[in-house]
């Protein structure tokens, strides 16, 4: 229904705000690296190792209780579950040679740091259990990674990342040109850098759901412009004599009510997420939201504006008449 109301003919000259546009990206790729050089991010327990536990909160089980009766030195916050319950979320590392008992510290060192993790994880689930007489069914969560796993997985994420920006690349220069592929990929970096930055700012959980939803951006991203260097392509090949900046404002005019009803779409979904999904799917759902917004962004103002200024055969004129009558398709 929202098509038929979408205006048949737009005109909105995107080019010509193409300096501010690419000069906000530019600030918040500059800035998004700046925090995380300075802050980091919130690495979470499948990148950062050690342990997640996770308690119904009762009128004897609260922060303030934990904290006062379980030692190790955790980091022990609040939190809403999925059905609106209150939770107490504990994180810990390893924890000190001298809690783990004789028999561990009989063990020699190589296998000491192969099981610090899980053996500080069952000292600490004991001690709840003992402590505040739960059960294993009261323990709603109990997530525990070595730091030799956390490091693989943040390799193997980085690779996944790396390999994906890779193929596009590829794809892009045989399918367009290498310029396409340059502007494409220059926006995917904007939108996963942007992304980073966010969360390194809120101090978001950074954990593999994460690296999905940046996965996600990734090809939505890459998806629009795609979408976008189509249009403009079609429409040099019919205009001929058509300035450059104008070819880029026609196709991105052509594709508006697609790229709007895909990300409005999108959008509504993801939303259900990030208010239903509880603190396990926050961290995707937030990724998912802010991409989806400077996905949208960045495949108007960033990727063409780049395309243009690299003088690809977008803004060269050949010496062909254009096609008479052409108007494209909306």
């Amino acid at each position: 229904m929202l098509i038929k109301y979408w205006p048949a003919e737009l005109n909105i000259p995107f080019m010509k705000f193409n300096v501010i546009g690419v000069s906000l990206s530019v600030l918040m790729i500059v800035g998004s690296i700046f925090l995380l050089a300075t802050r980091g991010l919130n690495a979470g327990v499948d990148f950062a190792g050690g342990s997640v536990i996770e308690l119904s909160e009762t009128e004897t089980v609260t922060v303030a209780q934990v904290r006062d009766k379980i030692g190790g030195g955790l980091t022990v916050n609040s939190a809403t579950g999925s059905d609106g319950k209150r939770l107490v979320v504990i994180r810990f590392g390893e924890l000190d040679e001298s809690l783990l008992g004789p028999e561990f510290a009989a063990l020699p060192d190589e296998e000491k740091e192969a099981r610090a993790s899980s053996v500080s994880n069952a000292y600490i689930v004991n001690e709840l259990k003992r402590t505040f007489n739960l059960t294993d069914q009261q323990i709603l969560r109990n997530d525990s990674v070595g730091p030799k796993v956390s490091g693989e997985l943040l390799w193997e994420s980085l690779i996944a990342l790396g390999v994906a920006t890779l193929f596009m690349l590829f794809y892009i220069a045989f399918r367009y040109s290498w310029s396409y592929a340059v502007g494409g990929i220059a926006a995917l970096l904007h939108d996963t850098i942007g992304t980073l930055g966010l969360f390194s700012l809120l101090q978001i959980e950074f954990d593999l759901t994460t690296v999905a939803a940046l996965l996600t951006i990734i090809g939505y991203s890459m998806n629009d412009s795609v979408v976008v260097f189509d249009r403009m392509r079609e429409v040099r090949r019919k205009y001929k004599q058509m300035p450059g900046a104008e070819v880029i404002n026609l196709a991105t005019n052509q594709t508006l009510s697609r790229t709007f009803l895909t990300a409005g779409a999108v959008f509504i979904a993801v939303l259900a997420l990030l208010f239903f999904g509880g603190p396990v799917l926050q961290g995707m759902a937030v990724a998912m939201v802010w991409g989806i917004f400077i996905g949208t962004y960045s495949s108007i103002f960033f990727a063409s504006a780049i395309v243009l200024a690299l003088g690809t055969e977008v803004n060269k004129p050949s010496d062909e008449i254009d096609t008479p009558g052409f108007q494209g398709v909306s």
